[in-house]
């Protein structure tokens, strides 16, 4: 067999192999939310959501076209402290006027964690279920799947998930601005 047909089958077997692997290490969407591993590989897609990549995610944000929610989690400092500890707060740096809704990403919110989500979506976006929103996390990190997942399961129609998240922002060479996690303006009788 002359060589230039034995490099070209090499080449075929080689690319097969390449292909083949990379569907292998695709990561399904899963029917629910994601209840562990947060940090690991997340899918290319969300059904009912745009998928955005960095490219995008700047256009939306220049244009002021979305409302960007960051749903990083967030450790406050415990109170029961003791006396002196010192305590540093973990500093965040988030895309410009981005809401905070920390916690707001695991995959089984207790009550009072999904009416603060609730709350804060209808105070960002207005009764708009149509209203473009776009969340975002860190890079490979499965919160902002699962949040923009309950957006669409709650009825919004304009999600957007941003799975590069801040880390693929600042790699981007975008600004960013310290975060402290949003507080409700609404009151609750």
């Amino acid at each position: 067999m002359p060589g230039w047909i034995k490099n070209g089958m090499l080449g075929c077997v080689v690319a097969m192999m390449a292909t083949a692997s990379a569907v292998a290490e695709t990561v399904p969407e899963p029917e629910g939310y994601r209840m562990e591993s947060y940090r690991s590989d997340v899918p290319e897609t969300l059904s009912g959501a745009t998928v955005l990549d960095t490219k995008k995610a700047i256009a939306l944000w220049k244009d002021k076209a979305a409302v960007f929610i960051d749903v990083l989690p967030h450790d406050p400092k415990p109170a029961n402290l003791p006396a002196g500890t010192i305590w540093k707060e973990r500093l965040r740096q988030n895309i410009p006027g981005s809401a905070w809704l920390a916690n707001t990403g695991y995959g089984v919110l207790n009550s009072q964690t999904e009416t603060y989500f609730r709350d804060a979506l209808r105070e960002l976006l207005g009764e708009e279920k149509d209203r473009k929103v776009a969340f975002y996390c860190q890079e490979h990190c499965w919160m902002s799947w699962n949040a923009a997942k309950r957006a669409v399961s709650w009825g919004y129609r304009s999600v957007y998930w941003y799975p590069p998240g801040s880390d693929g922002w600042i790699a981007a060479g975008q600004p960013t601005e310290n975060a402290t996690p949003y507080k409700l303006q609404i009151t609750r009788p």
